[in-house]
């Protein structure tokens, strides 16, 4: 059947039985993180949340991972979702977890220029190689930084992998949706913001990841881009991982040994 209710098709919480705590524990167990391990902030630009939290690991650096938090691009910050940070960190990974303006303050096409400038000053600060993820609309951030043109041909150079989770690869449909008042998404930008639409730079490795659970758009919005790019060029690859919704499906990246932590640092499986 065709989609007629938008709002519902992109709604995580309603679907999702006790959402709301995960909406305390993630804080909480970002506070426990920084309590044991405390970031450094460094700002990349002159805003109020044009910041990252650097956690640099206890062992010599093995190169720097790059965090961005979902939340649809209008809340929630580092500070909700730290924690994210665990699982690169212990083995050896740098992690920044990038803040950015949100909306309606600024616009989708502004914030994916606040992250190409958050990952350039992450990237002076650790050297090594680089990996980005995402969750949700910091899917959708980070694979626009796979995009050509996104980021300086030296800084591209660094990036080996990038973890979409939950992405949001196709900003069209979100027109039709009551967010976009917020949003302030036009037609064009829905366009050019889209990495669906994008053509992604030569050697990328990209791996979208899902929980089967998710909302139905969630999983076609997946497997759109990996599809897509598949075709383009790149190393790409869909993944849904059994029984995880859109709020728990993060816990693969916090988790040392979680599934998406080892895809991200292509550490085998088996």
């Amino acid at each position: 059947m065709p989609i007629t209710d938008w709002d519902d098709a992109y709604a995580n919480a309603a679907h999702i039985p006790g959402s709301e705590r995960f909406l305390t524990e993630w804080p909480a167990r970002t506070a426990a993180l920084r309590a044991r391990h405390p970031p450094e902030r460094f700002s990349y630009g002159p805003g109020a949340r044009q910041w990252i939290d650097l956690y640099r690991p206890a062992t010599a650096g093995q190169g720097l991972t790059v965090i961005v938090h979902g939340g649809y691009w209008m809340r929630f910050s580092p500070e909700d979702f730290g924690f994210l940070a665990e699982g690169p960190l212990a083995h050896g990974q740098s992690v920044a977890m990038v803040s950015y303006t949100l909306a309606p303050e600024t616009r989708i096409s502004r914030i994916t220029i606040e992250i190409a400038a958050a990952l350039a000053l992450a990237a002076r600060v650790v050297a090594g190689p680089i990996r980005l993820a995402g969750h949700s609309a910091g899917g959708h951030l980070v694979s626009r930084m796979g995009c050509e043109g996104a980021l300086a041909p030296e800084l591209a150079a660094r990036l080996v992998h990038i973890v979409s989770v939950s992405g949001v690869h196709d900003l069209r449909p979100l027109l039709r949706t009551q967010m976009n008042a917020t949003l302030g998404l036009d037609t064009a930008e829905a366009a050019t913001e889209s990495p669906a639409l994008l053509i992604p730079r030569e050697g990328l490795k990209i791996t979208c990841a899902a929980g089967s659970a998710e909302r139905p758009e969630f999983l076609r919005q997946n497997d759109l881009l990996a599809n897509i790019w598949w075709g383009m060029g790149a190393d790409a690859r869909a993944l849904h991982l059994p029984g995880r919704h859109h709020f728990d499906v993060i816990d693969a990246l916090a988790a040392p040994d979680g599934i998406l932590t080892r895809m991200l640092l292509d550490q085998s499986l088996s």
